[in-house]
């Protein structure tokens, strides 16, 4: 079996992540090279991977690597660069959340893959974590009954580089980083019905940044779903992440990361507990397999199987479209202190300008 060439931009911690699961769970793909504008980073990200090639060079990986799919993990301002010049070069995209930075950006990525008959894979791994999906699928046979609310948090301590704390470099704060995983998965547990209204809360408590570090998102669906996000950077003890669906006869919870670890007690601390956990000193969750239980491999095989086949994968450029338009009317909204209509577009550099103007 041919397998699908595929080249990694980025190499920090979600492009550690992509790379595992593409080595463990994804046979039909082969990693054959690696981007970082630090060029020692390419090398060492491409030795400890086992990736033939690394550069430092965009233009001239598009050119020369032989990948099939360009998978996308840089931080967000250089999505839209990196998106059109894959497209130029006849690749595949894979892209990691947001989107892009902009509608504008975002619908001219989406034109470009389009006029190519390419692929633009947007990468939600909350649609595809096997403790969600099996959730998803009770709620699909009618285990609740009618659903009329929904509920996801994510929170941790803060991002791991730099860049996501700078509106130049991410656009915003906890809203762009991790409230787009609860719009993109209220969208797929909804079917994608169109959102009404947003109203959102927005505070900075914890970080030195002029970005959001802990929000509150309300959506109203069209057809009557109310949907709750709760975001932080400023929760500390590690990663949270869970959800809640109500139905009118009955409920579902679920807990991403407690019912895949291990309790454990240490006086000493040990090498590593979880994503964001600050110590393992003391009580902490031990995650046994984060990059399964998260949803990434999953997608990523998803991803490649729609490329080899020609098939539309379930979470396209333009469901990442539509996240991206409900995180500028959450931030219209926290800046107004009322609900925003959607559809909804404003013409700024980055959707935190919203929030600041």
């Amino acid at each position: 079996m041919e397998r699908t060439k595929v080249a990694i931009l980025g190499a920090g911690f979600i492009a550690t992540i992509h790379a595992e699961s593409y080595a463990r769970f994804v046979p039909e793909a082969e990693v054959v090279a690696v981007f970082s504008h630090n060029g020692d980073k390419a090398k060492v990200f491409a030795q400890t991977h086992g990736i033939p090639a690394w550069y430092d060079n965009l233009d001239k990986l598009m050119a020369e690597s032989g990948a099939d799919v360009i998978d996308i993990g840089l931080p967000n301002y250089l999505h839209y660069e990196a998106c059109m010049k894959a497209a130029a070069a006849g690749k595949h995209v894979i892209i990691e959340k947001p989107l892009a930075l902009t509608l504008e950006e975002a619908d001219e990525m989406i034109d470009a893959c389009k006029k190519k008959g390419l692929l633009l894979c947007y990468a939600e791994e909350l649609c595809f974590a096997p403790k969600y999906e099996r959730v998803r699928a009770l709620v699909e046979h009618g285990a609740v009954g009618k659903v009329y609310m929904l509920k996801q948090a994510e929170k941790h301590s803060g991002p791991h580089s730099a860049w996501f704390y700078k509106k130049e470099t991410a656009g915003g704060g906890v809203m762009m980083d991790m409230g787009c995983h609860a719009l993109a998965w209220f969208r797929w547990m909804n079917k994608n019905n169109p959102v009404k209204t947003v109203y959102a809360d927005m505070k900075t408590v914890l970080h030195d940044t002029e970005c959001d570090d802990n929000t509150i998102t309300i959506l109203e669906f069209e057809n009557g779903v109310m949907a709750m996000a709760e975001d932080s950077w400023a929760r500390h003890g590690g990663m949270d992440d869970h959800i809640e669906i109500y139905g009118t006869k009955g409920v579902s919870y679920a807990d991403l990361f407690r019912g895949n670890a291990a309790l454990t007690y240490s006086v000493d601390g040990y090498d590593y507990a979880s994503e964001k956990a600050g110590t393992s000193k003391g009580w902490s969750f031990t995650v046994f397999e984060e990059a399964f239980n998260q949803g990434y491999p999953q997608e990523l095989k998803h991803f490649i199987g729609c490329i080899r086949e020609g098939k539309q994968p379930v979470v396209t450029g333009e469901d990442g479209r539509a996240v991206l338009e409900i995180i500028y009317a959450a931030y219209a909204s926290a800046k107004k202190g009322a609900k925003v209509s959607l559809p909804f577009s404003a013409k700024v550099k980055y959707p935190i300008e919203l929030l600041l103007s």
